[in-house]
């Protein structure tokens, strides 16, 4: 498999030679560049075992290219089964696609991904994605001086968009992260008005978490909302129930209490504000090695963090519309002032050009746009 002077061999054993080229090859590939940041092998490696909720209901395969011996490219194939019922299409999906700078190398890659989507029927390949709106899309096309937000969003070199349009891919849909400055964080008037509005109807509540044994007390109910969410978004399905758990527990993992805001009406959870201190910085440095001092290195960084990031939004759709968003960032803004000179830096990621209604909070946060990824698709 593969073009002439460059073989794609599939990952076999998850301890084997090719998976651990799979894994390490993008750690060479960036190792004098400051802004990427890796996975963890373990995460790599489970997921190179199938030891996910996701093979569970659907399929992946793992690929490396080679030059000879060296390892010079992999990419991840996919066929997420509730994805394409959820949104009708018959698509293959893309991920961990990392090349050096040569077409040789991601033709034969690409090749490789046409060939196992037409193997099964599928007649569309999309990507860079991994779970749909779960994770993070597309590949970065602007912004490339500023660190990726830990692994949420990629990072990856500018020839990266040649390789992959000269392969034949189109846009699909982009999505932005825009910078917000804490230190002059303020709702404009009318949102504010809004947001108290909203407190004195008395229909809408905030949750406020000062542990993490407080958050994970009502995880269950936030991942039966966050699922419902999750499956209005682009590019989004339902999770099974281990996938929301797995993510549930993910999120906890590295998340500041205080900063987590769950939006309810009538009791009820309807809607969340999801910030997360920013450990890009501790991961880079763990290079991908998940031993106790990295952990113990991350869980002293959740206080100490001075940028913030804000990877999710979302209400109920019953519940839209009804100034449930205004007084989420009411919230915020309020913790922002408790926490006053602690963040110097943050950012909302993932927001589609698509998304009027978020385009237009981030607007009105004072957002600006910052960086861009693209999320691309082929007919096969």
């Amino acid at each position: 498999m593969g073009r002439p002077g460059v073989a794609v061999e599939r990952v076999g054993r998850p301890r084997g030679k090719t998976a651990e080229a799979f894994i390490r090859f993008p750690h060479r590939l960036y190792r004098e560049c400051r802004q990427w940041v890796p996975w963890f092998d373990r995460s790599m490696r489970k997921l190179i075992a199938r030891n996910h909720p996701f093979f569970e209901h659907s399929e992946a395969d793992f690929f490396v290219a080679r030059r000879g011996r060296a390892p010079v490219g992999r990419i991840a194939l996919l066929h997420n089964r509730p994805l394409n019922e959820k949104h009708g299409e018959s698509s293959a999906n893309f991920y961990f696609f990392d090349a050096i700078d040569d077409e040789a190398v991601s033709s034969a890659l690409f090749e490789t991904a046409f060939e196992w989507a037409r193997s099964r029927r599928l007649d569309r390949i999309v990507g860079p994605s991994l779970f749909g709106a779960a994770s993070g899309h597309g590949i970065l096309i602007d912004g490339f001086e500023h660190r990726a937000s830990m692994t949420m969003m990629n990072y990856n070199y500018p020839y990266y968009r040649a390789l992959i349009e000269k392969a034949g891919f189109e846009k699909r849909r982009d999505y932005f992260s825009a910078r917000l400055d804490p230190k002059t964080f303020e709702l404009p008037q009318k949102i504010r008005r809004v947001a108290e509005i909203v407190l004195d109807r008395g229909h809408f509540e905030v949750m406020r978490f000062r542990t993490k044994e407080e958050l994970r007390a009502v995880a269950e109910q936030v991942g039966e909302m966050y699922n419902e969410v999750l499956a209005s978004f682009n590019e989004g399905h339902r999770l099974s129930d281990e996938e929301i758990r797995m993510a549930i527990d993910d999120l906890v993992d590295i998340a500041d209490p205080a900063l987590i805001k769950i939006l309810t009406y009538h009791g009820r959870i309807v809607g969340f504000l999801l910030p997360f201190p920013d450990l890009s910085a501790e991961i880079r440095q763990s290079n991908g090695k998940l031993g106790p001092l990295t952990i113990l290195r991350l869980k002293r960084a959740v206080g100490r963090a001075r940028s913030m990031i804000i990877n999710g939004v979302g209400i109920l759709p019953e519940y839209q519309r009804l100034g449930g968003n205004a007084l989420l960032y009411y919230e915020l803004t309020q913790t922002s002032r408790e926490q006053e000179g602690r963040f110097l830096h943050a950012e909302i990621t993932q927001v589609a050009e698509t998304t009027d209604r978020m385009l237009a909070d981030m607007r009105s946060l004072g957002g600006v746009v910052y960086k861009t990824h693209r999320l691309y698709e082929r007919s096969v």
